[in-house]
């Protein structure tokens, strides 16, 4: 697939700013509340929320030589039915999506997601997408078109790193469980009363989401706190497997790629663009994952200004 004259345009008119400017994803206005760089709570001038945000960060050659041009495409794993809808219509702009799924080889994901099992795991996701109203991200994402690409570890490789790397997962869920109660402490009675409430709220799945939101920041810091210095499986490994395809596909030709992976593994996918591909970040678009506003609807996909 080949670039439109117009994307070449506004790429080179990225990357003559680009140099001058902090990265769009890490600026906060006095109407949003950053809750990562990938994540954002976005609030009225009076403080109450609109909308849980995920970005897309465009990444390219500083030097705007004929290169990739690769977009950090941040997950939400459950999320609106539009916001899964214009992901969809967005992958179709793509030569390769790169996407995660600690899966078999060969493994293919049904449209519309595969059925509910029996599992915690299942019954947890089913409970949560019922509950708020919203919908998961192995039903709401089309994982059958062609230029989708499995980027990630088989459960034999994961559990393999694991064992090289003497983790395991009672450990790794620990870690995370710490961070946040760390992050909780002097406002988890607070939290709590809310949530009591929201269970009780006429519109319980709005209030809920509402309160959710707010601490959607904390789950994706207890994803990055286990990426210590010596890294991770679940973030760092990981990573280095999907960025290995990456380079295949840029190998293979492809000028326009996707890396579709939740927020927490952005932060190193940043790093490591940078690095050891020689790419920038020159824009970013926020895409609503869950609407906060009630009734209303939820706002349009923007570029960050």
């Amino acid at each position: 697939m080949s670039i439109p004259a117009k994307s070449r345009l506004a790429l080179l008119l990225g990357c003559l700013v680009a140099a001058a400017a902090l990265p769009a994803y890490a600026e906060k206005s006095d109407q949003e509340e950053s809750t990562s760089a990938f994540t954002r709570l976005t609030r009225t001038e009076d403080g109450a929320p609109l909308a849980l945000e995920a970005a897309i960060v465009r990444f390219a050659p500083l030097d705007c030589e004929d290169g990739p041009v690769v977009d950090l495409v941040s997950a939400v794993h459950v999320a609106e039915g539009s916001y899964y809808e214009q992901l969809n219509r967005r992958f179709e702009q793509y030569d390769a999506v790169l996407y995660e799924l600690v899966a078999p080889e060969g493994t293919v994901v049904p449209k519309g997601g595969a059925k509910g099992g029996g599992s915690a795991i299942s019954m947890l996701q089913t409970t949560m997408t019922e509950v708020l109203e919203l919908e998961f991200q192995l039903n709401g994402v089309d994982y059958t078109v062609k230029n989708f690409v499995h980027a990630d570890m088989t459960p034999k490789q994961f559990s393999q790193s694991m064992r090289d790397r003497g983790e395991t997962v009672f450990k790794t869920f620990f870690r995370m469980l710490g961070h946040a109660m760390s992050q909780q402490d002097s406002k988890k009675a607070g939290t709590d009363l809310r949530l009591f409430f929201a269970l009780f709220d006429k519109n319980r799945a709005m209030a809920l989401k509402r309160v959710l939101a707010e601490e959607f920041q904390n789950i994706e810091g207890s994803l990055t706190a286990i990426n210590g210095p010596d890294g991770s499986t679940l973030i760092t490994e990981r990573n280095k497997v999907a960025l290995d395809v990456l380079r295949k596909q840029i190998d293979a030709g492809h000028k326009k790629l996707a890396i579709f992976y939740g927020a927490g593994h952005m932060f190193d996918f940043e790093q490591r663009l940078r690095d050891d591909f020689g790419l920038t970040p020159l824009e970013t678009t926020w895409i609503t994952a869950w609407d906060l506003k009630g009734d209303e609807k939820p706002a349009p996909a923007s570029p960050q200004d």
